[in-house]
Protein backbone atom coordinates (compact mmCIF):
# COMPACT_ATOMS: atom_id res chain seq x y z
CA UNK A 1 0.00 0.00 0.00
CA UNK A 2 1.37 3.41 -0.94
CA UNK A 3 0.54 6.77 0.53
CA UNK A 4 0.44 10.03 -1.35
CA UNK A 5 1.33 13.33 0.25
CA UNK A 6 0.56 16.78 -1.10
CA UNK A 7 2.69 19.60 0.32
CA UNK A 8 3.50 23.06 -0.98
CA UNK A 9 6.85 23.06 0.83
CA UNK A 10 9.08 20.41 2.40
CA UNK A 11 11.78 21.67 4.77
CA UNK A 12 14.89 19.56 5.38
CA UNK A 13 16.04 19.98 8.98
CA UNK A 14 14.08 21.00 12.06
CA UNK A 15 16.67 23.23 13.65
CA UNK A 16 16.10 26.86 14.51
CA UNK A 17 16.13 27.92 10.83
CA UNK A 18 13.89 25.11 9.64
CA UNK A 19 11.41 25.69 12.44
CA UNK A 20 11.25 29.41 11.69
CA UNK A 21 10.83 28.74 7.98
CA UNK A 22 7.98 26.31 8.69
CA UNK A 23 6.19 28.81 10.93
CA UNK A 24 6.49 31.52 8.29
CA UNK A 25 5.35 29.21 5.49
CA UNK A 26 2.28 28.03 7.39
CA UNK A 27 1.38 31.61 8.31
CA UNK A 28 1.41 32.33 4.55
CA UNK A 29 -1.03 29.47 4.00
CA UNK A 30 1.41 26.88 2.64
CA UNK A 31 0.90 23.21 3.50
CA UNK A 32 4.30 22.45 5.01
CA UNK A 33 6.22 19.33 6.11
CA UNK A 34 9.50 19.10 8.03
CA UNK A 35 11.93 16.20 7.56
CA UNK A 36 14.38 15.65 10.44
CA UNK A 37 16.77 12.73 10.92
CA UNK A 38 17.47 13.33 14.61
CA UNK A 39 15.88 15.31 17.43
CA UNK A 40 13.34 17.99 16.59
CA UNK A 41 14.76 21.41 17.37
CA UNK A 42 18.33 20.75 16.29
CA UNK A 43 21.54 20.80 18.27
CA UNK A 44 21.24 24.29 19.76
CA UNK A 45 17.78 23.76 21.21
CA UNK A 46 18.55 20.30 22.59
CA UNK A 47 22.14 20.88 23.75
CA UNK A 48 22.08 24.54 24.78
CA UNK A 49 24.58 26.02 22.33
CA UNK A 50 24.52 29.53 20.92
CA UNK A 51 24.63 29.75 17.10
CA UNK A 52 27.75 31.59 15.89
CA UNK A 53 25.77 33.34 13.13
CA UNK A 54 23.03 34.67 15.40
Amino acid sequence: MTQEFDYDLIIIGAGVGGHGAALHATSCGLKTAIVEAAEMGGTCVNRGCIPSKA
